[in-house]
């Protein structure tokens, strides 16, 4: 049975980029011990980006958060540098907006080869991409463990981080609050 934990969003700009933080500047180290620990645990990796095109102000997205960020082959829509060397040998899925169905296709595709224990979340934001994909893999892999640890996270604010992790919860989402 396989553990899987799946790094979400952590690229430049949401950490210190056009859409950064300091709770999510706060988190990086936390983050980073955590995929440490997972590559020593022998837990597979996933990586998610952001991936937004050039037109990305008249989209939808866009028009509700007219903040470009994230483009794809710039700076903002790398992973953050202490994140990279992990990433090169984890896969790593580029999604157009919060929730991305083909992790979801992926993970349903290596269960069946090799069934999923458990998933674990980490990264940014809480209130959006991380709930969005950990909702989705739920409804895909029911019957997998899918948990978020609540301090490899943060959310456009602390309060809606807080929110989202409830939200989360009340799915049926296991939220892990230990400090790592």
């Amino acid at each position: 049975m396989q553990k899987i934990l799946i790094v979400v969003d952590m690229q430049n700009d949401f950490v210190d980029g056009a859409l950064g933080t300091k709770e999510a500047a706060a988190v990086v180290p936390i983050v980073v011990g955590r995929v440490a620990d997972a590559v020593r645990n022998g837990e597979k990796l996933y990586f998610t980006r952001d991936t937004h095109q050039p037109d990305y102000l008249n989209t939808k997205e866009g028009q509700k958060l007219p903040v470009p960020h994230c483009i794809l082959s710039t700076k903002g829509w790398e992973l953050i540098p202490r994140l990279e060397h992990y990433a090169l040998g984890a896969r790593i899925v580029d999604k157009p907006t919060f929730g991305s169905m083909a992790l979801a296709d992926i993970l349903l595709s290596e269960h069946a080869r090799d069934p999923i224990e458990k998933i674990t979340l980490i990264g940014l934001c809480t209130d959006i991409c991380v709930i969005s994909n950990a909702l989705l893999l739920k409804a895909a892999l029911p019957e997998a463990e899918i948990a978020v640890n609540a301090s490899c996270c943060a959310g456009v604010t602390p309060e809606s981080h807080d929110n989202a992790l409830k939200a989360m919860e009340m799915c049926q989402i296991n939220i892990e609050r230990e400090v790592l």
